[in-house]
């Protein structure tokens, strides 16, 4: 599953219009060619919450043992579909359930506003610079 979930890292992000973030962001943000085994080590270590929508990987999210949301991608073809809206509710419920006091995440501009509508204020907006390129995001924080 590690290659498939890696596949859709790299589908979801290069989706993303040029106008939000450019093809050289696009290309320091997600690197070419995928490095597979890099990921399959990053998905064993996060063990992702998965959707499956009709027998199909449709999205993921990764919620760290600290309530850090790192990954968090669903298929293009599936978004606006309330697939990104289980996966996050599914997050959160963990998340109450072991007794985290808040979630935070980095957010980009394209997961802002998802980020946002889920309760999520801003906390502070980053601009990191990877290869001399500058990708702007967002850390947000929602109390629990």
């Amino acid at each position: 599953m590690a290659r498939e979930l890696t596949e859709l890292f790299y589908s979801a992000v290069y989706a993303i219009p040029d106008s939000i973030y450019s093809a050289q962001q696009k290309a320091v943000w997600a690197p070419l060619p995928p490095d597979y085994v890099h990921w399959e080590k990053r998905l064993a270590k996060r063990k992702p919450f998965v959707a499956v929508l009709e027998s199909r990987l449709a999205g993921f999210i990764e919620l760290e043992p600290d309530g850090h949301i790192d990954c968090f991608y669903t298929e293009p073809d599936v978004q606006g579909q309330g697939v990104g809206s289980c996966l996050y509710q599914y997050a959160e419920q963990v998340a109450l359930e072991r007794g985290d006091a808040k979630l935070f995440v980095e957010a980009s501009l394209v997961a802002k506003p998802v980020f946002e509508h889920f309760g999520f204020v801003v906390r502070r907006v980053n601009a990191i610079t990877r290869e001399g390129v500058v990708l702007t995001n967002f850390s947000m924080e929602k109390v629990l």
